[in-house]
C-alpha cells in the first residue's frame, strides 16, 4: 500500500512540477502585465470545465458498473457531448469576456481555447477505469507527458512571440497530447453511446457536484476576476502567481489522497465494516489537514527565497502575501477529506456546502477591493470564509457518517495555523533558523497527532483495506 500510495503521489506530482515549471518558466520570459493575460487563460477553460462537470471520471471508479464496457461507453459518449457544448460555450463568451476584462486584443486567443474542452471530452476512460484494480500508471502517464511537452514547447514558442500567446498554444499541445496519450494506453477500444438512461444516472450522480464546480470556479477564480476587473493585468499576474505557488502543492496530495483512499473507502461502505470504514476515514481526514499544515510551514520557512530564486526582482511585491495565501489554501485543502469520505458514501453534496461561505464573500470582496486597494486584505477574506467552509462540511459529513476521532489533528492544525498568522500579522522577524526551528516542532507536534493516518501505514490495518 505504501508503495502504490508513493507510486501516486510521484505521478501526481510530477505532472503538477512539470506545469508548475512551465507557469515559472513563462513568468520569468515575459512581461508580468502578460503573464496576467495568460493567466485569464486558465480563468477561461475553467468556466467551461465548470459548467460540464458532472464527475464522470469519478463515477467511473465509485460505480458498481464501472467495468461494464456498455456503460464505459455512454459515460464516454456523454462526456463528449459535454465538450461539444464547452467548445460552442467558449466561442459565444470570447468577446464578452476579453472586454470584461479589459484586453479586447485576448479574443481571438479565447476562441482558439474552445478546441481545448473538446480535446479532452475525447479522452479514453480506460485511465480511470483502472483505478478501481489498483492500475494508476495510465492516469499518471496522462497527465505526466502531456505536462512535459507544455514545459519544452514553451522554450521556442517564447522565442517566435514573447508574450501572451505562448500559454495559448502551450495549452493546445497539452489537450493533443492529453488525448494521445489516454488511447496509447487504453486497454479497450474507444466506444461512445448515448444512452438515456446512463446519462440520467449521471446527471442525478453529477448534480451536486455541478452545483459544487459553479461554486468551485467562483471560489477558485472569483478573487482572480475581480483582482483582473479593478486592478488590472500586473495585479492579476502578481495574484495568479501567488495562487500558483500556494495551491499546487497542496493539490497534487489532495488529489493522491483522494486516489488512493476513496476506492478503498467506497468499497468498505455497505460492507458490514462500519469500523474499518471509519479508521479509514480518519486517516483521510488527517492526511488533508497534514497537506494544508506542510504548506503554511513551508512558505513561513523558506517562501521568500524560493519567490526570488524563482521569479526574480519583478515579482518581489509578492513575498509578503505568501503566508496569507498559504494560510488560505491550507483551509481550503483541509475541506477536501471531508469531502473524500462523504463521496465514498455516495454523499456528493458535502463539497458544495464546504464553498458557499467562500462564494458568500465574494461581493465583500469586490467591495474591500475597490475601497482598500489591497490583496492582502481581500486574501484574508477569504481564510475567514474557508474556515466558515471547513466548519460546514465537517457539520454536514456528520450528518452520513458517524465522524472519526481526528480531533488530536485538528487541534495542531489550528494552532500552527493561529501561531503562523500572529507571527505573521505581528510583523515579528525572525531569523531563517528561528523560522526553521518553529516550522519543524510544528511540523514534529502534527505528525504526532496524526495517529490514525501513521497507523494507517505502519499497522495491519494497512493489509485489511
Amino acid at each position: 500500500m505504501m508503495r502504490t500510495a508513493l507510486l501516486i503521489l510521484s505521478g501526481n506530482a510530477s505532472a503538477a512540477v512539470l506545469l508548475l515549471a512551465r507557469n515559472l518558466v513563462l513568468a520569468r520570459l515575459i512581461p508580468v502585465a502578460d503573464y496576467g493575460i495568460a493567466a485569464t487563460f486558465a480563468m477561461v477553460m475553467a468556466v467551461i470545465e465548470m459548467a460540464s462537470n458532472l464527475g464522470l471520471h469519478q463515477q467511473i471508479v465509485q460505480a458498481r458498473r464501472g467495468d461494464d464496457p456498455d456503460f464505459q461507453a455512454a459515460l464516454q459518449g456523454f462526456q463528449l457531448i459535454r465538450g461539444v457544448i464547452g467548445a460552442l460555450a467558449l466561442l459565444a463568451m470570447a468577446g464578452p469576456v476579453a472586454g470584461f476584462l479589459g484586453i479586447p486584443q485576448a479574443a481571438n486567443a479565447y476562441r482558439w481555447l474552445a478546441l481545448v474542452p473538446l480535446l479532452n471530452a475525447m479522452q479514453h476512460f480506460d485511465i480511470h477505469r483502472a483505478q478501481r484494480r489498483g492500475r494508476y500508471g495510465p492516469m499518471l502517464l496522462t497527465g505526466a507527458l502531456p505536462a512535459l511537452g507544455s514545459l519544452l514547447v514553451i522554450f521556442p514558442l517564447a522565442h517566435l512571440f514573447g508574450d501572451w500567446r505562448v500559454m495559448l498554444w502551450a495549452l493546445l499541445l497539452q489537450a493533443v497530447l492529453g488525448v494521445v496519450t489516454s488511447h496509447l494506453v487504453a486497454e479497450r477500444r474507444w466506444h461512445l453511446r448515448f444512452d438515456p438512461a446512463v446519462m440520467a444516472d449521471a446527471w442525478r450522480f453529477g448534480a451536486p457536484l455541478l452545483v459544487n464546480a459553479v461554486l468551485l470556479y467562483l471560489v477558485f477564480q472569483g478573487d482572480k476576476l475581480i483582482v483582473g476587473r479593478l486592478s488590472g493585468m500586473e495585479a492579476l499576474a502578481l495574484y495568479a502567481m501567488g495562487v500558483t505557488l500556494t495551491l499546487t502543492p497542496t493539490l497534487v496530495v489532495a488529489k493522491t489522497t483522494q486516489n488512493v483512499f476513496l476506492p478503498k473507502l467506497s468499497a468498505l461502505h455497505g460492507e458490514g465494516q462500519d469500523a474499518a470504514h471509519r479508521d479509514l476515514a480518519r486517516a483521510t481526514l488527517e492526511a488533508a489537514m497534514m497537506n494544508g499544515t506542510a504548506l503554511v510551514i513551508g512558505m513561513f520557512v523558506i517562501g521568500a527565497p524560493v519567490v526570488m530564486w524563482l521569479l526574480g526582482a519583478k515579482y518581489a511585491t509578492l513575498i509578503p502575501l505568501l503566508v496569507p495565501f498559504a494560510i488560505l489554501h491550507a483551509l481550503r485543502v483541509f475541506k477536501s477529506g471531508p469531502s473524500i469520505v462523504a463521496l465514498s458514501v455516495g454523499a456528493t453534496g458535502n463539497a458544495l456546502w464546504g464553498n458557499l461561505p467562500r462564494v458568500l464573500a465574494l461581493p465583500i470582496g469586490w467591495w474591500l477591493l475597490e475601497t482598500t486597494g489591497s490583496l492582502q486584505a481581500l486574501i484574508w477574506l477569504g481564510v475567514g470564509a474557508e474556515l466558515a467552509g471547513f466548519v460546514l462540511s465537517l457539520i454536514r459529513l456528520h450528518g452520513v457518517v458517524r465522524l472519526p476521532n481526528a480531533l488530536p489533528a485538528l487541534a495542531v492544525s489550528m494552532f500552527a495555523l493561529l501561531a503562523i498568522s500572529a507571527l505573521i500579522l505581528l510583523d515579528t522577524a525572525q531569523s531563517d533558523a528561528v523560522k526553521a526551528l518553529i516550522g519543524a516542532t510544528l511540523f514534529a507536534l502534527q505528525l504526532m497527532a496524526a495517529r490514525g493516518l501513521r497507523g494507517y501505514f505502519t499497522t495491519k490495518l494497512m493489509g485489511k483495506v
